[in-house]
């Protein structure tokens, strides 16, 4: 008993003293990355564009997280001045009223031209109509024009569609369509306009509904709906829309895209949209499909 007592004995001690020998880093775990967070909200146009980024970037740089969520572009704002983000994506620029509210905060609204888009009018693949006039366009919506064969279709009721109010995708449609660009014109999409709340399901209810018309930021057009061309005011050039049409300018329904800040970026959130305008990420700008911005 005595013998089995020593060698128990033994290796106790044996135990002990290797732990006492064993170095810091054995005793400790690794210490953990720091993290820096970033929360990015707003336009539902440019949610999968932000996500793309946000997993290209996180990937390059590990002490980095980015949170992307939609929810349109009159949230971005709203969340960017309630100090919830630190980002917001607008498919339109700042409004007047968005920018008078900030300065009641004390706070500048920054915008940043990320990327380009164009606005797809779109139709179901049966439909003959290839292409339309703004004003025809403008007309529709207005509810002006109420049947396909006014614009050289069949004879069949025009089902509009639109995205919802708090879309920057919506306002600027408004804006630049339905009123034709005209200040002061106070005409609002026709009452039996059906709204939608995602890009997706304007493609969805369009690919579906032969008497459909709607309108979709070019990135989310699929080969399940008909893009038309349009001619813009006083011209008799109808033109598809394209990475090669925003660029030149001649395709009509085209816009910025912005992220905004409050103030001018600095630290990790200026690193990113530093990166975002680099030509990696406005590569995949347009594997997209939307428009990079030209430096």
């Amino acid at each position: 008993m005595r013998s089995k007592f020593v060698v128990f004995t033994c290796l106790l001690t044996g135990l002990m003293v290797l732990s006492a020998c064993s170095s810091p880093a054995d005793q400790n775990p690794p210490a953990a990355i720091p993290q820096v967070y970033i929360q990015n909200k707003g336009s539902d146009t440019m949610v999968n564009l932000a996500l793309a980024w946000a997993e290209r970037y996180q990937s390059e740089h590990p002490e980095v997280r980015i949170s992307v969520t939609g929810g349109g572009t009159g949230t971005g704002i709203t969340s960017l001045l309630d100090r919830t983000i630190d980002i917001g994506n607008a498919s339109r620029a700042v409004k007047q009223e968005e920018i008078d509210d900030a300065a009641k905060l004390g706070i500048e609204l920054k915008e940043i031209v990320v990327a380009r888009d164009a606005i797809a009018v779109i139709v179901h693949p049966d439909n003959p109509v290839d292409h339309l006039t703004l004003e025809q366009i403008s007309a529709i919506f207005r509810g002006e024009i109420t049947n396909w064969s006014e614009v050289g279709g069949e004879d069949r009721p025009i089902v509009k569609l639109s995205r919802e109010t708090n879309s920057g995708t919506h306002v600027y449609f408004l804006e630049r369509v339905v009123r034709l660009g005209k200040k002061g014109d106070k005409f609002l999409f026709s009452p039996d306009t059906l709204l939608l709340p995602s890009s997706e399901g304007i493609i969805a209810e369009t690919s579906e509904n032969p008497n459909a018309i709607g309108y979709d930021g070019l990135g989310y057009i699929t080969p399940h709906v008909k893009v038309l061309a349009v001619s813009d005011s006083g011209s008799d050039r109808f033109i598809l829309p394209s990475i090669e049409t925003v660029n030149d300018g001649s395709y009509p329904i085209s816009r910025d895209l912005y992220m905004v800040t409050r103030g001018t970026p600095v630290g990790a959130v200026k690193q990113y949209i530093d990166w975002i305008l680099s030509s990696e990420a406005q590569r995949i700008v347009s594997d997209l499909g939307f428009v990079p911005v030209l430096r």
